[in-house]
């Protein structure tokens, strides 16, 4: 599980992108976006399950989807034909 950071990973509802030396900003914080991309597709191509909360995402909410998540896996390893 990962708390993305809204400023370093780009949230939707709460990145912004300084003024001040905007397009050196926009390249640095594109390439961290790029890089959580590769990483979780390296991760998921060994198996791993990715989770992805924002920062200002309340931990109860957060706690849901990694039961959820957890939930769905163990009935996965159970019952294989719900994969």
């Amino acid at each position: 599980m990962f708390v993305d950071g809204c400023f370093w990973h780009r949230c939707p509802d709460h990145g912004v992108l300084p003024k001040h030396n905007a397009e050196w900003w926009e390249a640095k914080l594109a390439e961290t976006v790029a890089r959580d991309r590769r990483k979780d597709s390296a991760l998921r191509e060994c198996g791993w399950t990715v989770i992805h909360v924002w920062e200002h995402e309340d931990p109860a909410d957060a706690a849901d989807v990694i039961a959820a998540q957890w939930s769905a896996a163990v009935q996965r390893d159970v019952d294989p034909e719900l994969a």
